[in-house]
């Protein structure tokens, strides 16, 4: 039954985690960790294709946002829209296109 309450409470929690904007310190290191899990911690590829800004080039902003909130179907990349906010996706999508130069 616990299972069962976790599941109901579950996206009410994610809601509430995305009232409270993360720092982009906060941000950066979820980044660094989530992302390079798949994509490897130096961004050049692993599970997940590479992340470095040249292969980046051909992605908006807007584009890198939307992929990082739903995710690209048929692969390994899983939608985070319940984890982060639109604009934490934003951010991610410009560090990412930078290289995480601020």
């Amino acid at each position: 039954m616990a299972g069962w309450t976790f599941l109901v409470a579950g996206p009410a929690v994610a809601s509430e985690l995305q009232e409270h904007a993360r720092t982009p310190s906060a941000l950066e290191q979820m980044v660094r960790q989530d992302c390079g899990s798949c994509h490897g911690l130096t961004f050049k590829g692993g599970l997940g294709s590479p992340l470095l800004p040249e292969n980046l080039e051909n992605y908006s902003v807007e584009d890198l946002s939307s992929i990082i909130l739903d995710g690209l179907p048929g692969t390994a990349m899983p939608p985070w829209r319940a984890i982060i906010s639109e604009s934490e996706a934003v951010w991610m999508a410009r560090y990412l296109k930078t290289g995480g130069s601020k």
